[in-house]
């Protein structure tokens, strides 16, 4: 008798331990995520109306999906080729802010897809592998795809092109996915984290100032 009250002692003892562990596990995992997506996590959750739950199941399908992915370098001549185009799109905004939205956009695809994620015509998995490797920087490509399909304002243009600028820096420079680095905006090429001078506000065409 004593015999079997302790078996069943210890089957509750183990059985409690089991919930605890599958509860913390969940908990960190949450954490992780959360720690991994930054920003992301927060524009994720808000998408399934707040249900946590949902939303990290999906980040962590990105995760299992694009996790392994290994960023390819770029050829100096690649290299050299895509910050000269990046610039010339830079000095066209100033008198075409629709067109330069547009090749920025594309000009953006391409390099992520050289750099190894998918494809640009697929962008939904494009932005998800990227979200998973350049979390703090995903928004502004967003928003600067939706920019280039969309009669948005000047302002609104040149907004997204600042933001996408930051991935575009990150993909070019070859950051490995979450340094610390990553958490930050890249330096602009004056060296003072400001706003390239074709898209600062003051030069934005049809500005007054």
């Amino acid at each position: 008798m004593l015999t079997m009250v302790i078996i069943a002692v210890v089957v509750i003892v183990l059985a409690i331990l089991l919930y605890l562990g599958r509860g913390r596990t969940r908990g960190s995992g949450g954490q992780g995520l959360k720690g991994r997506f930054g920003p992301e996590y927060a524009r994720t959750v808000a998408a399934h109306d707040g249900d946590t739950k949902a939303a990290e199941q999906e980040l962590g399908a990105r995760v299992k999906e694009h996790g392994s992915l290994t960023e390819q370098p770029l050829s100096p001549a690649a290299h050299e080729r895509y910050v000269t185009r990046w610039d010339a799109i830079q000095e066209q905004f100033v008198e075409s802010p629709q067109q330069a939205v547009i090749e920025a956009d594309a000009l953006l695809a391409r390099l992520a897809r050289d750099r190894g994620f998918p494809d640009g015509e697929r962008f939904d998995d494009q932005i998800a592998a990227l979200s998973v490797h350049h979390s703090h920087y995903v928004q502004g490509y967003r928003d600067m795809h939706t920019a280039a399909r969309d009669q948005s304002g000047t302002e609104e243009m040149r907004e997204a092109m600042v933001e996408a600028r930051s991935l575009f820096e990150a993909l070019i420079a070859g950051q490995p996915a979450g340094s610390a680095s990553d958490r930050h905006h890249p330096q602009s090429p004056d060296g003072n984290g400001h706003a390239p001078w074709a898209l600062s506000r003051r030069h934005t065409k049809g500005s007054s100032t």
